[in-house]
């Protein structure tokens, strides 16, 4: 089921992975101000979920909610094709689903290293299959990574491979989908939310009291989600000039 985003005269639709909370979530609630009706995908998150759901439908989006352990690469298609099924079709995937913990060399185990690879990067390839093969021209894909691939950050290898390989495969895909007019780009964001554990006092240290927004990320996303197709292939920082 595929139609043309200009002929339609109703809202847009996009699918954001890890949609229902933090950064995923302010992005979902961003396209939904932008004239979007949104599906999000969660896992464990059931309750935010619910919550996103009914935040979104507030703001006027048709939204729906979808589960999916999406570190099984099988799980991919029938999420999106759950999705195109509650929005009537698919115009933006968002990839904002991921994992984010240290795995210090002499520590780190074979699962940890699968668990971090599965959901960061390969969800992304086999949500991004599945998804252009229901898109007409002019559909998006936006990639969310990180400024860390940029930093040297002792004991995030795996974390940062992840992120780094994203970042290829922005590229990549970008010049496979050319030919389709579907436009790949990535945001990668810098210090924009602090992690849940992670002690205040450290967080100031980290961000020297110059912290960015979930909104900062989520506006680089609706840019590459509305931009012409012709923006394709790139990676956008949204770090406030931390690796300028």
């Amino acid at each position: 089921m595929t139609s043309t985003p200009t002929d339609r005269k109703i809202r847009r639709r996009a699918l954001v992975t890890g949609g229902a909370v933090r950064v995923g979530r302010a992005i979902a609630l961003t396209l939904a101000d932008a004239g979007f009706d949104v599906a999000i995908a969660f896992h464990r998150s059931a309750a935010e979920a619910r919550r996103t759901v009914d935040e979104l439908r507030r703001r006027g989006a048709s939204a729906r909610a979808i589960r999916a352990d999406l570190r099984d690469a099988r799980a991919a298609r029938p999420l999106v094709t759950q999705a195109v099924r509650a929005l009537g079709g698919l115009d933006v995937l968002v990839n904002s689903a991921a994992l984010f913990y240290r795995t210090p060399l002499a520590t780190a185990t074979r699962a940890q290293w699968d668990q971090l690879l599965d959901l960061n990067l390969r969800s992304a390839f086999f949500c991004t299959q599945a998804a252009v093969a229901r898109m007409a021209p002019g559909g998006h894909v936006v990639n969310v990574g990180d400024v860390i691939t940029r930093l040297t950050r002792p004991g995030w290898a795996a974390y940062t491979v992840s992120k780094a390989g994203l970042e290829a495969l922005t590229r990549a895909l970008a010049a496979e989908l050319r030919p389709q007019r579907i436009a790949v780009n990535c945001v990668a964001p810098g210090a924009v939310l602090k992690p849940e554990r992670l002690p205040a006092a450290r967080w100031r240290a980290i961000t020297r009291g110059h912290a960015g927004s979930p909104g900062d990320v989520a506006a680089a996303v609706v840019f590459f989600a509305t931009c012409p197709v012709y923006v394709t292939g790139q990676v956008l920082s949204v770090d406030g000039g931390e690796t300028a």
